[in-house]
């Protein structure tokens, strides 16, 4: 880290000195515009009057008090998403209208990024710059790209055995509940909601109560662009309460959840003991980073970097495992240290800054006991390993040297800036030491030997595996796990898939010169 250390040993953010990390950094806070709950193309407050807090990692103070929604509030917008489906002209219009109002959709986010972009940071501790980049950039690119898939949805005909013609539709399933994480709060936001407005689907949106305000947000502009009313609706509100009503409601047709992998298993669980919805679930992951003496050291050094650090770690795909063969070893964990001393901490508003805060105190104490455990169990700290600065939930980006894979940093998800080091010998161990996790979600592999890379993607089993890259993700591209990581595909054309039913047309067929 940059920035030098206090007389306790412990080190300062980015121009901490007097304002809890700020950097100095003299920066008009966007209004805080939408604050209630969105049903029906209204903000109304939650029937109980009742409200939470959602605070600024930067400092945890307030930033608004926002409605919280629950189980009756659940029951308004599943009502009113239905009568959209069952009676609207949503799921009635051409693909080509639904893509059009998606194209002005894309366009208006576009066109409020810049306060979109502070939201984002200011609720969910993100540094600015690549929030306006990556956030923001990616949910316009997301809403376009499924916008040229609406009228692009078909389904096939059929070549039957006996005098019987067939053809299937692909329809849209009905009313999708909705529930989005607090890391990547506007890209996971347009991830569900843009293939379910493809597809012609309606749907109740819960967005995680630690991050609330660019889904609202999202929602007046979906207004604005003519989404009809009903369609878009946003419940803010607690998991164990509104996204339990969601994921238990009789009257909603799918549920779509990206989250903890415990937190999939309730959704699953009230699936199966309400109506049976489909389910898809993006979970958590341990996923590995295989570097290869053949590599190149800055190359490496710089994709675990971004792979551990990138967000502050909060990334389901982070790389937290990093397994080096002895060969690049020494070379990669001197140049690693000496990357890291570069890297600062500090207020996201800061332009300087790599690392903005935890996105709240629990997360921050979570992250804080896995380091602990790493200490206990033996593991050697190289960088990091402390909190960092006077307020706020800052954490120093902590690498771990002499990692065993049986140590909970090890096996345990973190979503925090951890980052464990290990060594391997050959091909075979890389192999059944990345595949020695019960997750699945994705892996990196980095080599020159084409050989070895072939032999690496075949043999990983992971949703997505990033060769001499990471985090290579796009809306084109399919994204999701296996194993408990979930099942079910966000972005490409698949996504498209858990928001339409198949449903097959048989018809006799007399007298016909051909089969």
């Amino acid at each position: 880290m940059a920035s030098e250390r206090n007389g306790d040993g412990g080190k300062e953010c980015a121009g901490e000195n007097g304002n809890g990390g700020g950097g100095g950094v003299s920066l008009e806070m966007p209004e805080i515009r939408y604050t209630r709950l969105f049903i029906n193309g209204a903000f109304v407050d939650a029937v109980s009057g009742k409200t939470l807090e959602t605070r600024d990692p930067r400092t945890g103070d307030v930033i608004a008090s926002i409605a919280e929604g629950d189980k009756e509030d659940v029951d308004l917008a599943v009502k009113a998403a239905r009568e959209a489906f069952d009676h609207g002209k949503w799921p009635r219009m051409p693909g080509s209208e639904r893509g059009r109002i998606m194209m002005k959709y894309a366009d208006l986010v576009e066109q409020h990024a810049e306060e979109l972009t502070l939201l984002e940071s200011l609720d969910a501790g993100k540094p600015r710059m690549a929030t306006r980049a990556v956030d923001l950039g990616t949910s316009v690119r997301s809403l376009r790209y499924f916008a040229g898939a609406a009228d692009k949805i078909h389904g096939e005909t059929l070549k039957m055995s006996r005098q019987f013609q067939g053809h299937t539709l692909r329809e849209p399933i009905g009313v999708a509940g909705l529930i989005i994480p607090w890391n990547f709060p506007a890209i996971m936001f347009f991830s569900k909601v843009a293939p379910a407005l493809a597809a012609g689907c309606t749907m109740v949106v819960k967005p995680a109560e630690q991050t609330p305000l660019s889904a609202l947000y999202f929602a007046h502009l979906a207004k604005q662009a003519g989404v009809p009313d009903g369609v878009i609706n946003v419940i803010t509100g607690f998991g164990p309460t509104a996204g339990a009503a969601i994921a238990s409601h009789m009257d909603v047709d799918m549920v779509s959840f990206t989250g903890s992998t415990s937190v999939g298993r309730l959704v699953m669980e009230a699936s199966a003991r309400s109506n049976l919805k489909p389910v898809s679930l993006e979970l958590g992951g341990k996923s590995p980073l295989i570097v290869f003496d053949d590599a190149d050291v800055d190359m490496a050094v710089g994709l675990a970097i971004s792979a551990n650090f990138f967000n502050k770690g909060e990334a389901c795909v982070a790389a937290s495992r990093v397994y080096l063969q002895e060969g690049i070893y020494d070379g990669f964990v001197k140049k690693l240290a000496q990357r890291m001393e570069s890297w600062v901490v500090g207020d996201p508003f800061d332009p300087r800054v790599n690392q903005g805060p935890q996105v709240d105190k629990v997360q921050c104490e979570r992250v804080l006991s896995y380091i602990d455990h790493g200490k206990r169990e033996g593991a050697t700290v190289l960088t990091g390993g402390k909190p960092c600065g006077q307020s706020g939930y800052y954490i120093e980006p902590t690498v771990f040297t002499d990692v065993k894979d049986d140590m909970i940093i090890a096996k345990e998800e973190i979503f925090g800036p951890v980052m464990c080091l290990m060594k391997f010998r050959t091909v075979e161990e890389a192999i059944a030491r990345a595949n020695d996790t019960r997750y699945g979600l994705a892996a990196g592999v980095v080599t020159k030997d084409i050989d070895v890379a072939n032999r690496m993607t075949r043999s990983i089993r992971a949703g997505v595996v990033w060769v001499n890259c990471y985090f290579a993700m796009d809306s084109d591209c399919p994204f999701g796990g296996r194993k408990m990581s979930g099942f079910g595909k966000d972005d490409g054309m698949h996504a498209l898939d858990k928001f339409l039913a198949v449903k097959s047309v048989v018809t006799p067929v007399y007298d016909s010169p051909w089969l």
